[in-house]
């Protein structure tokens, strides 16, 4: 929650300070663009604020995780680690009291670490010591090694003053205490609100993580190789499922027999998520790539039959009426008329189906896959390795990103006139 906060404040500020240095720099009403909608030429990305968005995601990767690339002062309040002491009153049958001090050692959780050694004092109440790592908890069995232990009813009624009873918890310096069913004292040390690293480990961890695979590899295969598979996979699933969707979708937007037909099966299959179909992917294709293919494929599939379905539906019959006046065959209207005004919807549509089949290539390749992103991300996640899941999620992102500016590049290019007519 504090993230979101924080990331909606710097959004706020930055757009404040951005609109307000844009307006001086635009003076006049008639320098700024007032129509927007319905031209696709008035709203563009701005440059500036996608720099500051990414900036700011980072910087709060960085501030949740100590990361050493920014200065102290950025940083959240991490774990505590150090030595902290708390005093607990127990009670015994006879009705007598007395209160010893316990002193316990918080530790990095990847060190080992020994309790500190304590006088026991002079009291039947002895003074203890514990040691436990950050991020995590332990038992303190206090009556251990006092004189009047659990057979003589010893019972803690007390922790820094404060009452605590079987199921109660207090807070003391640095930690909360929480007390059993059976009187037994749990001591949770301060986590902060910074992560600990096996969670989400700091940007400069993920780097150092990806110069080690760029150079060695990973499960006996390169990053490039790992890559490579999964791009190779999700571009043939995407292109069959393309080749065959596309017409699909021409087909049923020109004729209500083919649309009547198909359209039950179409828009049945399209809300069913690719993942559940891996059991029958696996049953009828096998464990091999077939099978990682066709479940790309019928992930693009019916997005690709819609969106050349809605493209046609959506094509002016004005047009059509004009081309015929002018004498047009249907082969021309098809080409000159039909085609050119369902490219924008099928552009939109490929760029959806792209997303999808990157978003199932991790499902993909659960099958028995050797290289592959997605096995790189799924390998790793088993062993706790979040560096490398963090680094396989980054690397598809940034390819899946990649491939949708180009195919926005291709769409500007082969559809020029997309929102102009």
């Amino acid at each position: 929650m504090i993230p979101f906060l924080i990331y909606i404040v710097i959004f706020i500020v930055a757009f404040l300070v951005v609109r307000t240095v844009t307006d001086q720099a635009q003076k006049g009403f008639n320098a700024r663009k007032t129509v927007t909608f319905g031209d696709e030429s008035a709203v563009r990305s701005n440059r500036v604020a996608s720099v500051i968005s990414i900036l700011t995601l980072f910087l709060l990767w960085g501030t949740f995780t100590g990361s050493s690339l920014l200065p102290g002062f950025l940083h959240m309040p991490g774990a505590f680690t150090g030595t902290t002491t708390f005093e607990y009153t127990a009670r015994a049958d006879d009705g007598s009291e007395d209160t010893a001090t316990v002193t316990v050692l918080v530790h990095p959780a990847q060190e080992d670490a020994d309790a500190p050694e304590v006088d026991p004092g002079d009291g039947w109440a002895k003074n203890d010591a514990a040691a436990i790592g950050a991020y995590r908890s332990g038992l303190i069995r206090v009556d251990r090694n006092d004189e009047k232990g659990r057979d003589q009813g010893h019972q803690i009624i007390a922790v820094n003053g404060q009452p605590i009873a079987p199921g109660g918890e207090v807070f003391v310096d640095n930690a909360r205490l929480g007390m059993s069913e059976k009187g037994t004292l749990n001591f949770v040390p301060a986590k902060g609100w910074q992560m600990e690293a096996i969670w989400l480990p700091p940007p400069e961890k993920v780097v150092e993580r990806l110069g080690e695979i760029a150079s060695s590899g990973y499960r006996d295969s390169t990053l490039w190789e790992h890559l490579g598979f999964s791009l190779f996979r999700v571009i043939v699933g995407f292109v069959c499922g393309a080749l065959v969707g596309i017409p699909l979708g021409y087909a049923m937007g020109l004729s209500g027999w083919f649309r009547g037909w198909f359209d039950p099966i179409v828009e049945f299959m399209r809300p069913v998520p690719p993942l559940a179909l891996i059991p029958l992917i696996i049953i009828w294709f096998g464990i091999g790539e077939n099978g990682k293919i066709i479940l790309l494929f019928l992930a693009a599939l019916w997005i690709m039959a819609i969106a050349a379905r809605a493209g046609v539906s959506g094509v002016a019959i004005s047009k059509v009426h004009a081309a015929y006046s002018l004498g047009a065959s249907k082969w021309q209207i098809m080409r000159h008329v039909i085609v050119p005004n369902s490219l924008p919807e099928i552009f939109t549509g490929a760029r959806v189906a792209m997303g999808v089949c990157w978003g199932t290539v991790v499902a993909a390749e659960l099958v028995a896959a050797e290289q592959g992103a997605g096995m790189m991300i799924m390998v790793a996640s088993k062993f706790q390795l979040t560096d490398i899941v963090i680094l396989g999620i980054i690397l598809i992102g940034i390819i899946g990103f990649g491939i949708d500016v180009l195919m926005r590049m291709g769409e500007r290019w082969l559809v020029p006139w997309k929102g102009k007519i």
